[in-house]
């Protein structure tokens, strides 16, 4: 039954996903349906909002390279797919087929929704106590961000947990301990939705309902007034051992609609002031690192900033929220324009501390770098929008010789690439392999 749950939740799933593809696709069988790859690419498109390479046909050969660039594409983002093989997947295997799907949903839906909330709460990993302001409020945040930091330390699940239990908690006895059990009597469905959209639930009368009737009520009701898909049905919930990864997926769509509600002026102010106070310590983060590293090789410099940017990458997911508000400079409080101009700043540090790294690559690699910046650079420019038409059919033909020009350095390049020996007189790396893997992709 497990397995008959998992692969009508998933599939609801990914049907909701799909329908934002262009043009929209949708999984009849998942078991036949994931087997030619196109649906498994559609799906990754979609959550990635990247466009993944694919063959057009439907032979054994193509499907396989789809499913192949799918798994590709996963490993790149450093998930662990074990036991979960091409071979499988074309043969359908009901047990790796769902293996691979909830990887999928665990990754890009259960993880980054449960990184959103290291915003909502303060994110953890941050010293909070250094943020500009120094109000009592400011101190009472840092204080609620010292006892969330532990919260922080577990997993995405158990996040997803602690945030359901919040929501449960705001109705008195209804108790959240598991994806399992506590959810068999529905009352805990409709206390998020009574939390999420007051008014929609009676929960008084709930606890008076069977369980399949209050299921069946909250399933109806995240539908029609939440618009959430409805995954699951009471039968699937109302046994003695539901299945776990189902009601995961079930829940964190709760959690994505709790996202997409307004937020308060004073939540905004909040995050505004947890963002400013993280910009601060990156750039004085920055700062030290650079002065640190004035007298390392080069080799250490790249080393010390891989790392840097690892964290930084790592700890921006939580703010990015409000740093990518789309809100036009007039309607940003001061607060939020104060907050972007920190961004612009750091941002420009980082990348001036990249352009100095490169300029210091040891030769003839510094020359390369050069060489690809220009090319990258001529790729990316606009051509001019010019009236007369022999004045643009002149202007792009002087283009394109320039292009010509710069390409006919591409052999040479590519060569030297190849053959670098990257070892100093003491048998030490001179660059990070990564460096080179990245100039030979570019």
């Amino acid at each position: 039954q497990r397995e008959s749950t998992q692969k009508k939740t998933f599939t609801s799933w990914i049907n909701s996903i799909l329908a934002k593809h262009k043009p929209p696709s949708i999984v009849s069988d998942l078991y036949t349906d994931i087997q030619q790859g196109h649906l498994l690419l559609d799906l990754l498109e979609v959550l990635s909002g990247q466009h993944l390479p694919r063959e057009k046909g439907f032979n054994t050969f193509q499907c396989r390279s789809n499913i192949e660039n799918a798994l590709t594409f996963l490993k790149s983002r450093s998930l662990k797919l074990i036991n979960i093989h091409v071979a499988d997947i074309i043969e359908g295997k009901p047990s790796i087929v769902l293996g691979l799907i909830w990887t999928i949903i665990f990754h890009f839906h259960i993880e980054e929704l449960a990184r959103t909330l290291a915003c909502t709460y303060n994110q953890p990993s941050l010293d909070c106590s250094s943020a500009v302001d120094s109000s009592p409020k400011a101190s009472r945040s840092a204080k609620k961000s010292a006892k969330i930091k532990e919260r922080w330390k577990m997993s995405a699940t158990k996040a997803l947990l602690l945030w359901a239990k919040e929501q449960c908690s705001l109705h008195g006895s209804i108790n959240v301990t598991d994806f399992k059990s506590s959810w068999r009597s529905g009352l805990a469905f409709l206390a998020i939705i009574q939390t999420l959209r007051p008014g929609l639930v009676d929960l008084e009368k709930a606890k008076a309902r069977g369980n399949k009737e209050n299921l069946k009520e909250a399933f109806r009701i995240a539908e029609l007034e939440l618009n959430i898909p409805r995954l699951l049905e009471p039968e699937d919930v109302d046994i003695m051992n539901p299945d776990e990864k189902s009601i995961m997926t079930y829940v964190a769509q709760f959690l994505q609609y709790s996202k997409n509600l307004p937020e308060s002026e004073e939540d905004m102010q909040e995050k505004v002031r947890e963002a400013l106070g993280w910009l601060a310590a990156q750039e004085k983060k920055l700062e030290k690192l650079l002065i640190d590293t004035e007298n390392e090789t080069y080799f250490q410099k790249c080393k010390e900033m891989m790392s840097f940017m690892e964290t930084f990458n790592q700890e921006k997911n939580a703010f990015l929220p409000v740093l990518s508000s789309k809100q036009s400079e007039a309607e940003l409080s001061e607060g939020q324009k104060q907050m972007r101009e920190e961004w612009d700043k750091v941002m420009s540090q980082i990348n001036e501390w990249k352009a100095k790294l490169d300029q210091m690559l040891p030769s003839p690699l510094d020359g390369i770098e050069a060489w690809l910046q220009e090319v990258e650079r001529l790729q990316a420019a606009d051509l001019p929008d010019l009236q007369d038409p022999f004045k643009a059919m002149f202007v792009f033909r002087e283009i394109i010789v320039i292009f010509k020009g710069l390409m006919d350095c591409f052999d040479s390049h590519l060569d030297t690439l190849q053959s670098f020996k990257n070892e100093d007189e003491n048998n030490m790396p001179l660059v990070l392999p990564e460096k080179l893997e990245e100039m030979k992709r570019r």
